[in-house]
């Protein structure tokens, strides 16, 4: 069996024993996670087609917050994400240097395919490269923690911005694509 094969294996295993929580990983359970990362992360050379641009920046940090602000927060540090701390393993501060040392490749492998044993999904077939390439262009270039305050679902209020009938376009090609985008 290899490495590969056998580490997910230990790990579902060892999940098995620790059962089902909302608690703070131990060492080894960290351990075991960052393992199967570091064996199953690909996309290390990759390169970002998108321009590094401010308008690309815009552009990611819009379908950031459609699509991740409730598990990483508007700003991607989990501002105001009352269960990112509990998740077993929590949620990363997406500013953090374990994050930003992945290459821009790795980062858009991860939105594609999610990594196993964390809540983080797979997004392949829901959201297109392209605007995956733009959400990694706005990981790179995060506002500061708490900056943008919490997402408005988490807020009590009666006017929630976006928590209902928010509607967000994936439709929104350029016309250089003829206005045509894959899902």
């Amino acid at each position: 069996m290899k490495l590969q094969e056998s580490v997910p294996l230990l790990v579902a295993s060892l999940l098995t024993l620790a059962g089902c929580g909302a608690s703070q990983p131990s060492s080894i359970e960290a351990d075991i996670a960052n393992e199967v990362k570091e064996v199953t992360i690909g996309g290390e050379d990759w390169e970002d087609p998108t321009p590094d641009t401010k308008e690309s920046i815009e552009a990611g940090a819009e379908h950031f917050r459609h699509h991740c602000q409730v598990c990483h927060g508007l700003d991607g540090h989990a501002t105001g994400v009352p269960f990112a701390g509990t998740m077993s393993p929590p949620v990363p501060d997406l500013g953090s240097s374990e994050i930003q040392d992945y290459t821009d490749g790795q980062l858009k492998w991860i939105i594609e395919n999610g990594i196993r044993f964390t809540g983080m999904p797979g997004w392949q077939g829901v959201i297109d490269d392209e605007h995956m390439w733009l959400m990694v262009r706005y990981i790179r270039n995060l506002p500061s923690v708490g900056s943008l305050g919490p997402p408005a679902v988490y807020v009590e209020s009666d006017h929630n911005s976006g928590a209902e009938g928010d509607h967000h376009d994936h439709s929104s090609a350029t016309e250089e694509d003829g206005g045509h985008h894959e899902h």
